[in-house]
Order: C-alpha cells, then structure tokens, then sequence
C-alpha cells in the first residue's frame, strides 16, 4: 500500500559552522515519492568564497534518487550539473558538456557538501529514524560550490528510536556527528553544521 499524498511543506535550516548559511527547502511528498526544490545562501568563509545554490531533485518509492539538478552561483562564475540514475544502477552526470556514465560503486545515495536536505535521503529510505540499524554506503558526493562529483563512503547507525523522531549517527572518515531527526527521518539538529528554525 502506497503512502498517502501529504501537502507540501516548508523547511529552513541555519548554518552553525564559521561561514553563515541558510538552506530552505519544498518538500513534497507523494504516492510514496519525495520532490525537494530549495535554495542555500552562503558567506564567504577563510577555505570558501561566497555563493547560492538551487536543487532540485525527485527520490522514488524506492528510496533511491532518480534525478536532480544543482546550480551554483559566484561572483565569478555559474555553473551546472544534472544527477540521474538509470534502472540498471548507473549515473549519468552532466555539466553541460556532455554526460558521463558511472556506477560509483552501486550508490544509491546522493549527498551535497553541506546540504542538510540531502543527509535525509539514506536516513528514510532505509528506515533508520522508525527503526535500529546501521548501514556503509557509497555515496555520490558533490562539492560546493564547485559542482565537483567523486565517490564517498559514508555511515549510518541508528542511536536511539523514540515516538519523536530518532538520533542518527553519520561518519565518513575524520568527522562524526549524531543528527536528531523528526518523524519523517528529516533533520532537526546537524551538531556543527545547522539547525532547523
């Protein structure tokens, strides 16, 4: 039985870190699927210059990513990519200047540096916020603002499970965090990178 159609709804997050962002998003979700449509602003921080971005992307019933498109925005330049995943499991990636085809290792995730939208996606599709568990991903990493694309491994372990949401702890070599999720598996707390408000 398919997930019932829900309004769409609007979340912000602030940065924590030292350089000021906010990121706000749409969530829709539908018959089971999730479209996100936002926007962060950042400011220039000592290793970032300043820029905004806008995504969209669509996950389906399954969980994985289907498609996405991300812009960047600088004083200097703007820049393009398109994320898309075929049903055979390989990644199609476009700047602009033809597409790429990759299997990144048989990820079905994909993740933006500093983006809290997207630490959701592994969270709810493997139902890490309703129940325990703990799972090495590979990911499809992208970095902003320079659209750059590469494989990370990244892992999730459920903490704790309560009837507000859970606390989910994310690692990727050198850095670990536990994320406290709502009820839908969508980040409240990121500890030292943002807060929703």
């Amino acid at each position: 039985m398919s997930a019932p159609s829900r309004k769409p709804i609007m979340m912000t997050w602030q940065g924590v870190a030292a350089s000021p962002r906010l990121e706000s998003v749409r969530l829709l979700v539908s018959d089971g699927r999730l479209r996100a449509s936002g926007r962060v602003v950042a400011a220039a921080s000592p290793t970032t210059e300043a820029f905004s971005a806008s995504f969209e992307f669509t996950v389906a019933r399954s969980g994985d990513v289907g498609r996405g498109l991300l812009r960047t925005f600088t004083a200097e330049e703007e820049r393009q990519i398109s994320v898309g995943r075929t049903e055979d499991g390989v990644w199609l990636i476009d700047h602009g200047q033809g597409t790429e085809r990759n299997e990144f290792d048989g990820a079905a995730d994909v993740d933006v540096s500093g983006l809290v939208t997207f630490t959701a996606l592994p969270i709810r599709r493997l139902g890490l916020h309703r129940k325990p568990g703990e799972h090495d991903l590979p990911v499809v990493y992208v970095t902003l603002p320079d659209l750059s694309v590469r494989l990370s491994h990244q892992t999730y372990r459920t903490v704790s499970v309560t009837d507000d949401g859970a606390v989910i702890n994310y690692s990727v070599p050198d850095f670990s965090a536990d994320l406290t999720v709502d009820r839908d598996g969508l980040v409240i707390d990121y500890p030292g990178i943002a807060k929703r408000v």
